[in-house]
């Protein structure tokens, strides 16, 4: 717009809650709407309009057409000063008695048609007005699109002025113009922003706005109101590319989305600002689904810091937490450069729909036909350009991931595509999402680049400092570790489990072991009094039955002794893993236990040092069974720990504390030691790699048969199951059999 407006309208809003500078930041609705005519042209102020909203505190299903609108010219009762007063039941309601009566008074001046809205800063239209439209799916009027910001027109002959420290007193000031404040209100005085606002002083700022209006608009400063605010409409899609600036100023995360929440939920979570063209990217985990965080970005560092305001601010029946990002983050998740990605997604106004799970073999007319209407099906969803809408996903080497991405023209074809989620391509059902621009790059990024965990280079895993983070062996065991816990126990069910030894138990010595959602692990420490009662505790209650008192669920329950230090790392560590506890557990130390997770990995040394492992047999017992015994009676080392990769690697993973168990493992890493006597001379045969699903000593006397053996005396020592990730380590740390014939 550059061309002078014909009217503008002084118009201020107010809510139940918060005013000034916090205005709209608690969510309350509003409940007063108070404006003024102001004709450009001819330097004359209308009359002042009052609508007040009722709180919708009955059933919303309840008829109530007839009570809508209800006007008053009671000046005298209402006290407010207004010319007229009108009260209205819903917010809706309230917009179109505006809209209306603007209309009226417009219409009976005459003099001209457009219409502009103007406020003492920005909180009024964007973070009152559009986002409780927003979250009431209530169409605003035009109006409410571009409006004229006060304090920036007052800047522009003002310019060392600071636009948050502005208020309606100040600039009255500076331009000499006199205001009617009432008696009770000291304007020098600074509001509680907290605090409601008195219904009175609404009027009295309308009526402020208006004289200030005027003094811009007389000599000297003859100023013109020809550049509005505006409020985009609708979220425009695009690309963003790695190669982008991005200002840290601009950017937020946005934390707690419901998972089927798409960029077009975002959008209308933050109505009333304006992101930029494709800012807003939702964030996969390892595993390519959406976490629940999205990262935005708006067109100034304004909008951003106005969508700060929106902490905790609800989507539905969740909360949505927003928090400052950088534009790195943003261009981690939104950036890309792939040429064949931005030609798919330089169509805009295309509603893309990721398929998931498609067969290795898949060609585009596969896909083409399985959107095709089936005999009999009516409802068409076309692929957008045919082969040109499809886009599959694939390896540095060319190999297909099985995703594709696939446009369509409108919402409509896009949402008759989706109801085909789960059907059948070839032997494979297909997983079909609403997906975003930003999650295409985002996916393309994670499959195109490097190895997931790239392997780091010797050279810097031997910079890093040679500190271990295991607590030194031979502590003193007098904690307890139990693990399998009911997920429902408590401290009282705790207790009882323990019986007796609650005795035993110190001060505040219970400590439940969350995992990274904040959740029952399973897992307890128990600090004791000795070591003694710890291993006899151990001794009497492992494996047996907890049972929850909040639940119906009961559980048996492994009890082992540890040290404190031991306890000490794992609480410090944060999360425990069941799925790599059999990974690593007693082949990195006789403590069972690893270092802390691996986002700290600054920390972590490149391997881990053991004492030298003592003979597993004497010498005399061991000159009996030739070569096995020169073995275990000096046993190889093992080789060093698995490096960890350097800071600056990119890990598409969800870090995960290892922490195998149980803490109290032998104090000899690897090796078993074989019974203390034999009942007649013979060989010891060690038989690695059984199945998990044997059934013990019945499998091993049917696979011996034909030999000649002792029945009572063939034994088994099972350990379990555990798998290392260095091949060298495999026959240390697979199940092992030990038979004696």
């Amino acid at each position: 717009m550059t061309a002078q407006v014909d009217y503008l309208v002084a118009l201020f809003t107010a809510t139940s809650g918060a005013s000034g500078e916090l205005l709209g930041s608690d969510e309350r609705e509003l409940g007063h709407l108070v404006w003024q005519l102001v004709d450009v042209k001819n330097k004359e102020l209308g009359r002042v309009n009052e609508i007040l909203i009722k709180p919708d505190l009955s059933d919303p299903t309840e008829e109530r057409e007839e009570e809508d609108v209800t006007e008053e010219s009671v000046e005298e009762e209402n006290g407010s000063g207004a010319d007229c007063v009108s009260t209205a039941a819903t917010f809706e309601a309230a917009l179109n008695l505006f809209n209306l009566q603007l209309t009226n008074e417009v219409n009976s001046m005459g003099t001209g048609t457009s219409v502009c809205l103007c406020t003492d800063g920005q909180l009024h239209i964007r973070q009152v007005i559009h986002p409780q439209a927003a979250s009431k799916n209530i169409l605003l009027p035009d109006c409410f699109y571009s409006f004229l910001d006060l304090r920036k027109e007052f800047r522009n002959h003002f310019p060392t002025s600071d636009l948050k420290a502005l208020n309606l007193h100040s600039m009255a000031e500076s331009l000499s113009t006199p205001v009617d404040v009432p008696a009770t209100w000291d304007p020098s005085a600074t509001p509680d922003p907290s605090v409601p606002l008195p219904p009175e002083m609404a009027v009295t700022q309308v009526k402020a706005m208006g004289s200030i209006v005027l003094a811009l608009l007389s000599e000297p400063l003859c100023h013109n109101f020809s550049n509005p605010e505006r409020v985009s409409e609708k979220f425009e899609t695009g690309t963003c590319s790695k190669m982008e600036k991005v200002c840290d100023s601009t950017v937020i995360r946005a934390r707690g989305l419901p998972w089927q929440s798409s960029d077009q939920d975002i959008a209308r979570f933050f109505r009333g600002l304006n992101i930029a063209k494709g800012g807003a990217a939702l964030c996969l985990n390892a595993q390519g689904r959406r976490n629940g965080e999205a990262l935005v970005r708006f067109v100034s560092e304004e909008h951003r810091d106005l969508a700060l305001q929106r902490h905790k601010h609800h989507m539905g029946n969740r909360y949505i937490e927003v928090y400052k990002a950088t534009g790195e983050d943003f261009l981690k998740i939104a950036g890309g450069t792939s040429n064949e990605a931005a030609m798919f997604l330089s169509r805009e106004d295309q509603i893309i729909v990721r398929m998931r799970g498609l067969p290795f073999t898949a060609t585009h007319e596969q896909v083409l036909a399985f959107f095709s209407p089936a005999d009999g099906l009516k409802e068409p969803c076309p692929v957008s350009g045919g082969k040109d809408g499809i886009l599959f996903v694939r390896y540095p080497d060319g190999r297909p991931t099985g995703d594709a991405f696939v446009l369509f023209a409108c919402e409509e074809h896009a949402q008759c595509a989706l109801r085909k989620h789960k059907e059948i391509l070839g032997r494979r059902y297909i997983e079909l999402f609403k997906s975003t621009a930003a999650e295409v790059q985002q996916v393309l990024n994670r499959y195109s680049s490097a190895p997931l965990i790239p392997v780091a280079p010797a050279p810097l895993v031997s910079m890093l400092p040679a500190v271990s983070l295991l607590p030194p062996p031979g502590g003193v065991r007098d904690c307890l570790r139990l693990r399998g816990l009911p997920y429902t126990a408590s401290i009282e069910d705790i207790l009882a489990f323990l019986g007796e030894f609650t005795h035993d138990i110190r001060p505040h010595g219970v400590h439940m072991v969350l995992n990274q959602q904040g959740r029952p692990s399973g897992d307890c420490f128990i600090q004791m009094t000795s070591a003694e009662r710890a291993l006899q505790a151990s001794q009497r209650l492992h494996k047996q039955v907890m049972c929850s008192q909040r639940g119906a669920n009961s559980r048996y329950v492994e009890v082992f002794p540890c040290s404190s230090e031991e306890m000490g790392l794992v609480l410090m560590g944060g999360s425990l893993s069941h799925t790599h506890t059999h990974t690593h557990s007693r082949s990195r130390s006789g403590t069972g236990l690893s270092p802390p997770p691996c986002k700290s990995r600054r920390l972590s040394p490149p391997s881990y040092s053991f004492a030298p492992a003592p003979p597993v047999l004497p010498t005399d017992a061991a000159a009996l069974y030739p070569p096995i015994g020169q073995v275990l009676l000096a046993p190889r080392p093992l080789p060093p720990g698995h490096a960890y990769y350097p800071g600056a690697a990119q890990l598409y993973m969800n870090y995960t504390a290892y922490y195998p168990s149980p803490p109290g493992s032998p104090t000899t890493v690897g090796f078993f030691p074989s019974p203390s006597s034999l009942s007649s001379p013979g060989g010891l045969v060690r038989m690695p790699g059984l199945t998990y699903s044997s059934n013990g000593v019945k499998d091993l006397i049917s696979a011996v048969q034909g030999y000649q053996y002792v029945p009572e005396d063939a034994l088994m020592h099972a350990h379990g199951a555990v798998h290392a990730h260095d091949p060298a380590r495999t026959l240390l740390t697979q199940p092992k059999e030990w038979v004696c014939i």
